[in-house]
């Protein structure tokens, strides 16, 4: 039977090294006492990466995070500086698309949806193109496109998968 464990834990015990970071101080003890092989900082992408980190991955993971970020443009940025020449992102976030959002106004569930009474809730709505736009204007090419969760075209996730240019 599958059991649920934190995506770095399964990453980590696929063989690959994993470092792992958030700005939230409480996320990083949790994750560090639950995984104490893992390195986990306490930063987040409007900081400056640990030296060791620059240019020192193959592939960057967010999932869920992008929607949250004032300054979304500081997560394709933090990602060009860890990243190997030709090193990849994958990116997770709530897919909007113009069918979902059709469907939440005809539904009448836009209010109930975007909620601006979720304290720390999503504050950016990324369609494909959004995202797309995002990272290439940041110098990536994008790979691919998987929409995740519920019915083609209103799916609940996305996932985006870029490519850093080499340098």
């Amino acid at each position: 039977m599958w059991k649920r464990q934190p995506f770095c834990r399964a990453i980590k015990d696929q063989g690959f090294d994993v470092c792992g970071f958030d700005p939230s101080k409480e996320g990083i003890e949790l994750a560090s006492s639950a995984n104490p092989d893992i390195r986990f900082l306490n930063i987040g992408v409007y900081d400056q990466p640990p030296e060791e980190w620059l240019g020192a991955f193959d592939l960057v993971v967010s999932t869920e995070v992008v929607e949250h970020l004032y300054n979304p443009r500081a997560l394709p940025a933090f990602a060009k500086k860890v990243l190997k020449p030709g090193g990849h992102a994958l990116i997770t976030t709530p897919y909007h698309g113009y069918l979902k959002n059709l469907a939440l106004s005809v539904l009448d569930k836009w209010d109930a949806h975007h909620t601006v009474f979720w304290e720390h809730g999503h504050i950016k709505f990324f369609s494909r193109h959004t995202l797309k736009k995002l990272f290439e204007d940041d110098g990536y090419q994008t790979c691919s496109f998987k929409g995740l969760g519920r019915l083609p075209w209103l799916w609940m996730t996305m996932l985006m998968e870029f490519k850093l240019a080499e340098r």
